[in-house]
């Protein structure tokens, strides 16, 4: 594939502090592929207030596309910044990309894998990483992830939860756990939630690595973010729990190097 530009694609956020992380795994994936990488998002972020994000207003992906289409591109290779087949990467982009090629008939565009693949364990070794570095005497790990209405996705997070425990060994006992699920039995796949896993024997006293599988920081992760609530929510329920969070992912260079990997997958498909 020749003549291409690259969008690396999230799912977007109100939050500056998402927007300025986007935009370093950009300029570090541009730096791997040796090709311009341009940080757009799919929803929420053209909302920011560009003082907060450097001065430069965010993108999301109409509006790249349709800058980059002015300046003559045609070609894309979209990289997502995501863990596995979401909704908004399996519906709402491709919907997008047919009306945006309805516009633009010239338009073409490769969608490389999402970041998890059953045999690459780099996504779990970055979450054993962190979880050392916010507790080196890590015995319990909880791998938590938003929670979504797809099975698939939640499928996704278990099996890096079991990757993690097959690389920590025999004496570490983890779990897996959702942030938040929509009510209904028909989303309970999602269960445990940290909050309810959190309040049980075993879990609820002592050291506990609460080891997060997001990329960016945000609304939920992050010092002041939903999982910090829950967390210090759980500490004041069981004096004898002490949580100790780990940081969002995207800015390890694992991470990178998977989205590279997943470029190249593209462009060798195209």
């Amino acid at each position: 594939m020749d003549d291409h530009r690259t969008l690396l694609v999230d799912n977007g956020s109100v939050h500056p502090a998402a927007t300025v992380q986007l935009r370093k795994v950009a300029a570090e994936l541009a730096r791997a592929i040796g090709a311009q990488v341009d940080p757009v998002s799919l929803l929420h972020s053209d909302s920011i207030d560009p003082k907060q994000i450097e001065g430069r207003p965010a993108e999301i992906l109409e509006t790249g596309l349709d800058r980059l289409l002015a300046q003559g591109h045609h070609r894309f290779v979209i990289v997502p910044l995501f863990f596995g087949p979401s909704l908004a990467l399996v519906r709402d982009l491709p919907d997008r990309a047919a009306r945006l090629g309805l516009k633009h008939p010239m338009l073409r565009l490769q969608v490389a894998p999402p970041l998890f693949a059953p045999t690459d364990d780099r996504l779990a070794r970055i979450l054993i990483e962190r979880s050392r570095s916010a507790w080196p005497d890590t015995k319990r790990i909880v791998v938590v992830d938003h929670g979504s209405p797809s099975r698939e996705v939640v499928q996704v997070r278990d099996s890096v939860a079991a990757q993690v425990r097959a690389l920590a060994g025999e004496a570490v006992v983890v779990a897996a756990a959702s942030m938040e699920r929509r009510d209904g039995d028909q989303f309970a796949f999602n269960e445990p939630l940290l909050a309810r896993l959190l309040a049980q024997d075993g879990w609820n006293s002592g050291d506990v690595v609460v080891a997060l599988q997001f990329l960016l920081p945000g609304r939920h992760a992050g010092p002041h973010g939903d999982i910090a609530r829950i967390c210090r929510h759980a500490e004041s329920r069981h004096p004898g729990l002490r949580t100790h969070a780990t940081t969002p992912m995207a800015d390890h260079p694992l991470l990178i190097e998977i989205l590279a990997d997943r470029w190249r997958s593209a462009v060798d498909r195209g």
